[in-house]
């Protein structure tokens, strides 16, 4: 993968600052880390979901979503194991749980990553019928799980300082909890040295109508802090400061 390679070089060396042997080592690490999180996919794709917890090390801010009554978007990023997350938030929220996805490029590979049941349906963003699934599923006390550091090549992009370089962020979840009046909660499962998953639940975002760009930037600072925690967790193959050129 010798083109995703390279982002991934020039990516770390940016926010990093890393260069020479460093950077080789973390650049070799990510595609570990993401060898490792895509196994655990598929192994507790085909597990019961009680089954999950074995998985996990420890959690924190959890006890956050106990106070959350009605609908909430989960919002998380291509850092480590976010499709495990969600069946993770179903089990810990006891509410179903919508996780938006992208057309999988690959569909033979969806049998093995993506399985709807035990409180988890994937729903796929190209729908045209998507947004109303979504907007009523909020509105009966359900979960949105999205994640929110791919920007889609639309109007509905807006440009956020990342890293100190503007950046193309979807505006959606951000528009979809002030119409709805829902809070966001950003969570995120990542890999620990023995192999096994952290849960983190952050602090839930409230966004107000017309506030939506700046809940955006809030959560594009809070990335920055778990992937500067985490550098090769962030597994982001394409250039997020200009990732529709060529």
């Amino acid at each position: 993968m010798p083109a995703e390679r390279a982002v991934i070089r020039k990516t770390l060396a940016h926010f990093t600052g890393a260069t020479g042997s460093r950077l080789d080592g973390l650049t070799a690490r990510v595609f570990v880390d993401f060898a490792m999180c895509f196994s655990d996919l598929v192994s507790t794709n085909r597990e019961p979901s009680e089954r999950l917890a074995s998985y996990v090390v420890g959690t924190e801010g959890v006890e956050r979503l106990s106070g959350l009554t009605g609908g909430l978007i989960s919002l998380t990023a291509h850092v480590g194991n976010w499709e495990l997350a969600g069946r993770l938030l179903a089990g810990q929220s006891a509410r179903p749980t919508h996780v938006v996805v992208a057309p999988e490029e690959a569909r033979e590979l969806e049998r093995w990553v993506r399985r709807d049941g035990e409180g988890v349906r994937f729903v796929t963003r190209s729908r045209p019928t998507v947004s109303l699934e979504l907007v009523a599923a909020l509105r009966r006390g359900e979960v949105v799980a999205v994640q929110a550091d791919r920007a889609l090549g639309t109007r509905g992009d807006t440009m956020i300082s990342f890293f100190g370089r503007p950046a193309p962020f979807p505006l959606g979840p951000f528009l979809l909890a002030s119409a709805v009046g829902v809070p966001l909660v950003p969570a995120f499962c990542l890999l620990t040295a023995d192999y096994r998953y952290l849960v983190k639940v952050a602090e839930p975002l409230t966004v107000r109508r017309g506030d939506e760009e700046d809940a955006a930037r809030a959560w594009a600072a809070l990335l920055e802090d778990v992937v500067r925690e985490h550098p090769t967790q962030w597994f982001n193959f394409f250039d997020i400061w200009d990732p529709f050129n060529g």
